[in-house]
């Protein structure tokens, strides 16, 4: 199994300096794939709970993969109608090419009402878009000899119906973010029931779960996967594990901004799962 970790691309402690900071701790701790968030107009509702500054993921991760040298670079996860899909096509292939074919594309369709107004994107016809746009990327792909990339693998993100439906119809891995195990489980199901009435396989499974590491057990029915002390933490991946799941990614984000000015807390979290990876 392969674990990775999203890093913290906003807040009030993210600059050039922690960003590299947290780059080099992730790939000389050993984890397999290092993956920023995407948000384009800070709105209101945005800031509430991710705020500024707010690094561009293309960007940063393009810039990260001239620091790094072996960990995958990737979005958790970029919104997809944020951006013109040939536009897109073009940032991700380069950035593929340039970090020698690292790049892992987390998509979604979106949830910031008031940022979609800020762009101009219809927020009602979101799916409907994302959809549109992962062919039209798909298609670039496949039919532009310049990008010279082949098929950029992509998660695709989200816990509704819509969102299940669209990670069997492309082929894609289901990338759903901070849940409860029982959760998972239920919905892990219905994805099988979704794959069956398409006639289509299974999508491979890349969860992202919280870290927050706790000196004492978390009881509480409700706990979300990756919240505990470490022998719930790494029970929960074993449990991804034995329920398909091939990535987990750890999310040591738990909705502080002030967070990000202490990076060594999440730092020495990652640590004790790095060293007691199986």
């Amino acid at each position: 199994m392969r674990i990775g970790v999203n890093v913290p691309n906003f807040g009030p402690g993210t600059n050039p300096e922690n960003l590299a900071r947290w780059a080099k701790t992730v790939e000389g701790l050993g984890f397999d794939l290092l993956m920023v968030s995407d948000h384009v107009a800070i709105t209101p509702d945005v800031a509430k709970q991710y705020p500024g500054p707010f690094y561009e993921p293309f960007t940063t991760l393009s810039w990260l993969a001239g620091i790094t040298t072996r960990v995958q670079l990737g979005t958790t996860v970029i919104i997809v109608p944020y951006r013109h899909p040939l536009l897109m096509a073009r940032m991700a292939a380069n950035l593929h090419q340039l970090s020698g074919g690292r790049l892992i594309l987390g998509v979604a369709a979106g949830w910031a009402k008031e940022e979609f107004e800020a762009l101009g994107v219809p927020f009602e016809r979101r799916g409907a878009l994302t959809d549109e746009y992962l062919r039209t990327m798909r298609e670039a792909w496949e039919n532009e000899d310049d990008y010279q990339c082949g098929q950029i693998p992509f998660w695709v993100g989200g816990h509704s119906d819509a969102a299940l439906r669209r990670a069997v119809r492309f082929g894609s891995a289901w990338h759903p973010l901070r849940f409860t195990m029982p959760w998972f489980r239920e919905t892990l199901e219905r994805l099988k029931t979704i794959s069956a009435e398409l006639q289509q396989p299974v999508p491979e499974l890349a969860p992202r779960m919280i870290l927050r590491l706790t000196d004492n057990p978390v009881e509480n029915p409700e706990r979300r996967a990756g919240e505990g002390t470490l022998e719930q933490i790494l029970d929960d991946i074993e449990q991804l594990r034995l329920l398909g799941a091939e990535t987990v990614l750890l999310d040591p984000y738990n909705g502080d901004p002030n967070e990000t000015l202490r990076p060594e807390v999440a730092w020495q979290a990652l640590a004790a799962v790095a060293a007691n990876r199986s």
